[in-house]
C-alpha cells in the first residue's frame, strides 16, 4: 500500500485558480448510442480536479500526488482494485494472484494471454519483474545516519511506497509460461494483497521494454538477465551498479511531463484509458483504449480533466455546464453553493485524508527543543476554527499521526501519545525554550490552495510571537509536490491520504530513510516496531505496535497533525454512475461505470 500526497498523495492539494476555457455544456460530442442492454454509451465526461498532472509514474517519490495516481488508475490496470466499501477486489480478468501456501507465505502472480501494452507488447513476466525489483529494494544498499541522510551505498529507484514488505521475498524466477512470477515470503506479510499489481497504484504501470531501452540496455530480456544476475544488495557491503543505476534515473524521472510527450512509448496505457492531449497546467484528455478487455469497460469514449484549484471557480464551472464532474476542496461556502445549484447532486464524507505541519530533523530544526519551541505555538484550535469547522461542527485538532478520529484506537492512542502539550497555544513555553534565539524558519506550502493559504498565516503569526522570523516558502501547485524534500525549506503544510487497507503507510513515511519520510526522522525503536508491524496478521496487535509507534513520533517533537479532511464531490444530472470514494482514488474508483444519460 502507497499513501498519496494532498496533495498518494495525497486529496485536497490545489492549483493556480485557472478559468476554464470557453467550451458549450456537455452533449456528449454526439448523441450516445444505445448498447446491446440499453444503455447509454459513448461521449466525453469533463471531470475537474484541484491539483495539476506532473508524472506518468506515481509511483516515485516525485511523481506520488493524487492527480498523478488518478489518471494512472485510469490508464493501467492490475490484479486487484479497492471498491468504495474499502474492500479488496479482484480483477480476474487481468489475472490471477493465486494463494500456494500460507506458511510459509507464496504467491503466485500470473497476467492473462491477451493483455497488452497500447504499442501491442504484451504485459508479462518481464513487467513483474521489474516491479517487483522496485517495490522490494532489491538493489538498494545504502546505509542512513541518525538523521536519516545516506552515508554510504545507494538507494537506486525513488520508490515513494514501503519496501519493508517484499523485501521479505527472494528473487522470483519468471514462470515457464512468461507471463507469471511466484513471490515467497521468508515471514508473513500483512499486506501481500495489495503490496503488488493494486490498480489504485496504477497496477503495472512501467513497462519493463520501455525502462530498459531508455535505460540503455538492448531490450526487456537484456533487463530480465540484469535483475536475475546482479547479486541483492548488501549495505555492509556496498557497491556501484551502473547498469541498475541507469534504469533507475529513467525510471525516477523519464516519465515525469507536464505535456504530451512526442514519444508515445512515455505514456503507454495497459488499461481502459490513453492520455491523447495535455495543456500543461490546464487540463488533459484521455480516450478509450480500444484494445482493452481485460477489466469492467467503461461506458463513456473520453474523458477531459480539468485543473481548477478554487472551489468557487470549480462551482461555477459545474454550473455553466463547463464541467460535469467536480471535486473541490470541501469548504461550508462550497457546499453552500452547490446546495443552490439545480440539477447538480452532491456526495459529502470525511476522507481517509488529514493535513499536518512536519518539521525538518535538520538545519534550524536540528535540536529538539526548537521544533519544541515551535509546536507549542501553532493554533491547532484556531486552524479548524477558521478551515473546518463551519463544515463540521464536530471537528477538533487531530490527536495521532497514525489514526483518524473515526478509528477505534484513536482514543487510546490520543491519550498516550503527549499530544495533549500542544492542545493549547504556550508563546511563553516557546520563548522559554528559544531563550532569547530568533531563529528563521521557511516554510514551504502550496500557495494556490486557500486552506494551506490559511494555515499558512495563522501559524506564522502566532510562530512570530515567540520570536521566529518566518519566510514565506510557498510554491504555485505544480512545484510545491516536487519540492518535497529537496533541502529548500524548514517545515512544509500539506496532506497525505491512504488506500484505506493495510499498515505499509506506516514504514513508507516514518521509516528511516524511507522514500516518503521528507523530513528526516529516524528513530531505530520505531523501525523496528514498523518491522514487526509489517509481518503482523493480527490486526489488534497492529493496533496496538501503532499506538507505540505514534507516541515515538510525538516524543520526537516531529511536527502536527492538524485535522482530517472533509470531502465533498458534485456532478450534474447529465451523468450518472459516480460514487463517492474517501480514499485517494476518489470519484475515479469506478470510471467505468460512468455515463452520459442526457
Amino acid at each position: 500500500m502507497r499513501f498519496g500526497r494532498t496533495s498518494k498523495a495525497l486529496g485536497v492539494a490545489a492549483v493556480a485558480a485557472l478559468a476554464l476555457s470557453a467550451c458549450a455544456a456537455n452533449t456528449g460530442a454526439e448523441a450516445p448510442e444505445e448498447s446491446a442492454e440499453g444503455e447509454a454509451t459513448g461521449g466525453n465526461i469533463r471531470v475537474v480536479e484541484v491539483n495539476g498532472f506532473s508524472s506518468f509514474n506515481s509511483n516515485s517519490s516525485e511523481g506520488n500526488s493524487d492527480i498523478n495516481g488518478r489518471i494512472a488508475y485510469a490508464t493501467h490496470s492490475g490484479f486487484v482494485y479497492i471498491d468504495n466499501d474499502l474492500k479488496v477486489v479482484k480483477n480476474e480478468e487481468f489475472g490471477s494472484m493465486e494463494v500456494l501456501s500460507e506458511d510459509p507465505l507464496s504467491v503466485k502472480y500470473t497476467v492473462n494471454e491477451g493483455v497488452n501494452w497500447s504499442d501491442g507488447e504484451p504485459v508479462d513476466g518481464g513487467d513483474l519483474l521489474l516491479s517487483w525489483a522496485i517495490g522490494s529494494g532489491y538493489f538498494n544498499d545504502s546505509t542512513t545516519d541518525e538523521a536519516g541522510e545516506v552515508v554510504s551505498g545507494a538507494t537506486y529507484f525513488d520508490y515513494a511506497g514501503d519496501t519493508t514488505g517484499l523485501a521479505l521475498t527472494e528473487l522470483p524466477e519468471i514462470g515457464d509460461d512468461g507471463r507469471s512470477i511466484t513471490l515467497n515470503y521468508s515471514e508473513p506479510f500483512a499486506d501481500y494483497e495489495v503490496a503488488f499489481g493494486l490498480m489504485s497504484e496504477g497496477g503495472i504501470s512501467t513497462p519493463a521494454h520501455v525502462v530498459a531501452e531508455k535505460g540503455g540496455l538492448a531490450d526487456e530480456d537484456a533487463l530480465i538477465e540484469l535483475i536475475e544476475t546482479t547479486p541483492a544488495g548488501d549495505p555492509e557491503n556496498p557497491v556501484e551498479r551502473p547498469e541498475v543505476q541507469a534504469l533507475a534515473d529513467f525510471w525516477n524521472a523519464g516519465f515525469d511531463t507536464k505535456s504530451l510527450p512526442t514519444d508515445p512509448s512515455l505514456f503507454l496505457s495497459n488499461g481502459p484509458f490513453i492520455a491523447s492531449a495535455m495543456t500543461p497546467d490546464q487540463s488533459m484528455t484521455l480516450v478509450r483504449n480500444e484494445d482493452y478487455t481485460w477489466g469492467p469497460i467503461p461506458k463513456v469514449d473520453e474523458i477531459t480533466v480539468r485543473y481548477i484549484g478554487e472551489a468557487p471557480a470549480q462551482v461555477q464551472a459545474l454550473q455553466n455546464g463547463e464541467a460535469d464532474i467536480i471535486a473541490p476542496q470541501a469548504s461550508a461556502d462550497t457546499v453552500e453553493q452547490l446546495e443552490a445549484v439545480e440539477g447538480v447532486t452532491v456526495s459529502r464524507g470525511n476522507e481517509l485524508s488529514y493535513d499536518h505541519l512536519d518539521l525538518n530533523f535538520s538545519g534550524v530544526f536540528a535540536e529538539e527543543s526548537v521544533r519544541e519551541a515551535f509546536m507549542k505555538t501553532v493554533p491547532r484550535q484556531q486552524l479548524v476554527d477558521s478551515i473546518i469547522k463551519k463544515l463540521n461542527p464536530d471537528a477538533a485538532p487531530l490527536d495521532s499521526q497514525l489514526f483518524l478520529a473515526d478509528q477505534e484506537p484513536y482514543e487510546e492512542a490520543a491519550s498516550t501519545n503527549g499530544s495533549d502539550a500542544y492542545d493549547e497555544v504556550d508563546i511563553e513555553g516557546a520563548k522559554e525554550l528559544l531563550d532569547g534565539a530568533t531563529p528563521e524558519v521557511r516554510i514551504m506550502y502550496n500557495r494556490d490552495n486557500p486552506n494551506r493559504l490559511n494555515a499558512y498565516t495563522l501559524i506564522a503569526e502566532s510562530a512570530s510571537q515567540a520570536g521566529f522570523k518566518i519566510v514565506d516558502g510557498g510554491l504555485g501547485a505544480s512545484d510545491w509536490s516536487a519540492a518535497l524534500g529537496n533541502g529548500t525549506y524548514d517545515a512544509t503544510i500539506f496532506g497525505w491520504i491512504n488506500s484505506g487497507v493495510g499498515v505499509s503507510g506506516v514504514p513508507q513515511i516514518f521509516k528511516s530513510g524511507a522514500g516518503s519520510n521528507f523530513n528526516g526522522f529516524s528513530s531505530p525503536e520505531a523501525d523496528e516496531l514498523m518491522d514487526e508491524l509489517v509481518v503482523t496478521t493480527d490486526p489488534d496487535k497492529q493496533d496496538e505496535l501503532q499506538v507505540q509507534i505514534d507516541k515515538l513520533i510525538w516524543d520526537s517533537k516531529y511536527g502536527l497533525p492538524l485535522f482530517q479532511v472533509p470531502g465533498v464531490d458534485a456532478y450534474s444530472d447529465n451523468v450518472s454512475g459516480i460514487e463517492y470514494m474517501p480514499n485517494q482514488t476518489g470519484i475515479w474508483w469506478n470510471l467505468w461505470d460512468w455515463e452520459i444519460t442526457q
